[in-house]
């Protein structure tokens, strides 16, 4: 089923739009939530919550891309979720992919910071649409999904070690970009 019927199912109000979404962008979603939250049954609680979460926001909202729209309501929903049960505790993949990028984006703590999101937020997606088709593969994965560095490797065919260094020049790449952007310092 394409997404434009699955979409429209959620316009008609039937309850197999949930089940052709979870069908087709399940295995996504359930990924994001995992690797975010480390745990099944609270990454299960997340799936369950962003297929309603898409109930809910489906109509008025035609998204496209779904699954950008799906995933994203998925890793909002995990991250809150990881931030209220790991005030004290670390979960390492998900703190480690964070820290990695830690150096290479601005903190927003203050006002002027939060109001230059929006031209972060486009500066990035600028940056990612210059790289390499396998560059761009490898920070979406990482950074996106929170895929380990070791998926990664199994994913792309290459060794752990060629992954970690081609992502680190990515970052050093995106880092010297957001400097001549003028939105690092």
């Amino acid at each position: 089923m394409t997404d434009t019927q699955i979409i429209d199912l959620f316009f008609e109000r039937s309850e197999q739009a949930i089940e052709e979404l979870a069908k087709k962008h399940g295995a996504a979603v359930s990924r994001i939530a995992f690797n975010i939250l480390g745990n099944p049954q609270d990454a299960e609680e997340c799936v369950n919550d962003t297929w309603l979460g898409a109930w809910n926001a489906i109509p008025p909202s035609r998204p496209s891309p779904l699954r950008t729209f799906v995933c994203r309501i998925a890793r909002n929903l995990a991250t809150k979720k990881y931030h209220a049960g790991t005030a004290q505790k670390r979960n390492s993949q998900y703190d480690l992919a964070l820290d990695e990028l830690c150096e290479y984006i601005p903190d927003s703590d203050s006002v002027e910071d939060r109001c230059g999101a929006r031209e972060l937020a486009a500066a990035i997606d600028r940056f990612l649409d210059g790289l390499e088709p396998l560059d761009r593969f490898l920070f979406m994965r990482r950074y996106w999904y929170s895929d380990s560095l070791g998926e990664l490797a199994k994913l792309s065919a290459m060794s752990y070690g060629a992954v970690s260094v081609r992502l680190h020049r990515v970052k050093e790449k995106l880092k010297n970009y957001l400097l001549r952007e003028g939105l690092l310092v």
